[in-house]
């Protein structure tokens, strides 16, 4: 009795060939490896539940396109060491992260409100946040100083929170 040939495996190769695809294209996929194995329920990998998390010693979500902003640093991290000292800031996806006077930890939205440009910096000399585009101040509850243009929006603040060592940064929305 003869195989049904729609229940038969193509081979790869066989499926890209009966695509049209030139030899250049089929090396190209063939030099991909297994990621383009199948199609199959059975090979595609199980989701990953929880945080993700970097090896810049971050997790959670600092994107505002991916839902509330919820995220945690280490600062032990080379990567955010400079935010135990008072008037260092550093830029975490959309936040910006500052430690103020006083060593107080103070996050808004990393954009400026004025025309969305990502000049923003904290100025430990006058505790407060210039956005060096168009010269936009914003106080360190994101309100806007003078200058600001007419009717131009707060930054957006976040909460902060630090573990008891010291030694972990929490940004929530």
């Amino acid at each position: 009795m003869k195989a049904n040939p729609m229940s038969e495996q193509m081979k790869r190769g066989e499926f890209l060939r009966s695509l049209g695809m030139s030899s250049a294209a089929l090396m190209a996929f063939y030099c991909m490896g297994t990621s383009l194995t199948s199609c199959s329920k059975s090979d595609d990998p199980a989701p990953v539940a929880g945080t993700p998390t970097t090896s810049t010693g971050l997790t959670g979500n600092s994107q505002t396109s991916k839902g509330a902003i919820n995220f945690t640093v280490d600062l032990t991290n080379p990567d955010f060491t400079k935010l135990k000292t008072v008037g260092e800031y550093v830029k975490v996806g959309d936040v910006l992260i500052a430690n103020t006077v006083g060593g107080k930890y103070v996050a808004i939205q990393r954009l400026c409100t004025h025309q969305g440009q990502d000049g923003v910096g904290y100025r430990l000399t006058s505790n407060d946040f210039l956005c060096v585009a168009h010269g936009s101040v914003f106080a360190i509850d994101g309100s806007t100083k003078a200058p600001a243009e007419p009717g131009q929006a707060a930054m957006k603040l976040y909460k902060t929170s630090v573990s008891a060592d010291g030694n972990t940064l929490t940004v929530t929305a």
